[in-house]
């Protein structure tokens, strides 16, 4: 579902995109295409209310959960601080820019997948992001 949506941001982005220019509309439009950014959402748990906190099961044993966990928390350590990804909104949008990759190592994969999808080619396995 994460990646559905991801998709499904940037198709949603890309008809508005057009639809916008197509009426004149002085309203533009981009979309954020980042990969991992330092952010506390590792944390969110913090905003769910006590009455939901571990209310469900997933299924996963409590310790390979927390070690997952604490995965996910170091790879948000490596990533771009939130500032920075902030600026490259701000320079995006005032130049008119719709794709915002603030990651250029994606330009790689993305690169790939295209070329795929043009080659009529099996996706290629490479990290999702």
């Amino acid at each position: 579902m994460y990646f559905a949506s991801k998709h499904a941001v940037v198709a949603l982005s890309e008809s508005l995109y057009h639809e916008l220019s197509l009426t004149g509309s002085k309203i533009k439009v981009s979309v954020l295409c980042p990969a991992v950014v330092n952010t506390r959402i590792g944390e969110s748990e913090r905003n769910r209310p006590d009455v939901l906190r571990d209310a469900g099961e997933t299924g996963v044993p409590a310790q390979q959960m927390q070690t997952m966990e604490q995965a996910f928390r170091a790879l948000l350590a490596t990533g771009l601080p939130p500032e920075q990804v902030a600026d490259a909104v701000v320079d995006a949008i005032r130049n008119e820019r719709f794709y915002i990759i603030t990651h250029e190592e994606m330009k790689d994969q993305l690169s790939t997948r295209l070329g795929d999808i043009i080659g009529g080619r099996n996706p290629t396995l490479q990290s999702l992001a």
